[in-house]
């Protein structure tokens, strides 16, 4: 089975019940758990002050582990940005060690690209995935994503988009040999303008976030359109947008409405769906990897085993 380092780069760790339930877990699907000593540190809300967690993640990229795991979000990485040890990283995903993470874990995934353009994955971090206080445990098709990674046998990822005459495209290949990029919308939109901030052109946006009223994503969506990004993709992809809360002076302005204006701005098509966000169920994405994106009727494919 697979060895995984699990550290902290971001936020402190405050249910750890949840930290324990994922820690088990892994152990009890026969991984090899390697918990980082600073893991559980706490220094104001950061996972220790800046020195400890930059240490950690050069830890984590010296473990050889297959999976190094971030045990949450949250912020904190931004801060890091200009002391990472980007070579160490690269050459350790070139080793075989897979970097898994969400959210805040953005930051590190473009700011890695931009320098090195090596390859992380957009996955579930320990807490909020394998730690889940759901019962039935960690969402099934999450699991299975982590599975494929592990060994090696990912392919793509699949999902279904709404009815097509809410889409303003039509069937067929939308991109091929296109950058798959992405992660938190807020957490992207911060580096614009940073020497963190990946020049990709002809890539698959994809963008989720939490906590962003439908008005805030449409202005974080207009500053990346007036920035010249998004005419340079092929396509962007919506994930989940969650845990807003709409008010009486919205007035029929919802998360829909903001797509369907956007896409009235942006030439290139625009699909919503995508199982990837604060939410259970998660698909696993490579963040800087080559894919084909194809839709077939309401099935959209984002494919990048076969893609060299």
């Amino acid at each position: 089975m697979a060895h995984i380092y699990v550290y902290s780069p971001s936020g402190a760790v405050r249910d750890r019940a949840s930290f324990k339930r994922g820690i088990k877990r892994l152990q009890a699907l026969g991984h090899e758990v390697e918990i980082d000593p600073t893991a559980l540190d706490t220094w104001q809300r950061f996972a220790g002050d800046d020195a400890t967690r930059l240490a950690s993640v050069a830890r984590a990229a010296a473990s050889g582990a297959d999976v190094a795991l971030t045990t949450r979000g949250g912020y904190g990485l931004s801060r890091l940005l200009p002391d990472l040890p980007y070579r160490q990283i690269a050459k350790s995903i070139e080793k075989g060690t897979h970097f898994v993470g969400f959210s805040d874990f953005t930051a590190l995934q473009l700011a890695l690209y931009a320098k090195t353009e090596a390859i992380t994955w957009s996955g579930p971090a320990l807490c909020e995935g394998f730690g889940t206080n759901d019962p039935e445990g960690p969402d099934e098709i999450t699991m299975a994503c982590f599975d494929d990674l592990l060994s090696g046998s990912g392919e793509g990822a699949g999902w279904r988009v709404k009815p097509s005459s809410e889409q303003d495209h039509s069937s067929g290949l939308l991109a091929k040999q296109a950058t798959l990029w992405g992660g938190n919308l807020a957490m992207l939109v911060s580096l614009l303008g940073t020497p963190y901030f990946p020049e990709i052109k002809n890539g698959v946006l994809f963008l989720e976030d939490v906590g962003e009223h439908p008005y805030r994503i449409e202005r974080m969506m207009t500053q990346l359109m007036h920035a010249g990004v998004l005419r340079q993709q092929k396509a962007i992809v919506l994930g989940q947008f969650t845990e807003y809360k709409l008010t009486p002076q919205d007035k029929g302005y919802t998360l829909a409405k903001m797509v369907e204006w956007l896409r009235t701005q942006v030439k290139c098509p625009i699909l919503t769906g995508l199982p990837f966000g604060h939410v259970p169920t998660k698909v696993l994405l490579p963040v800087g990897k080559k894919v084909d994106f194809l839709l077939e009727d309401r099935d959209a494919f984002l494919l990048w085993g076969h893609v060299h």
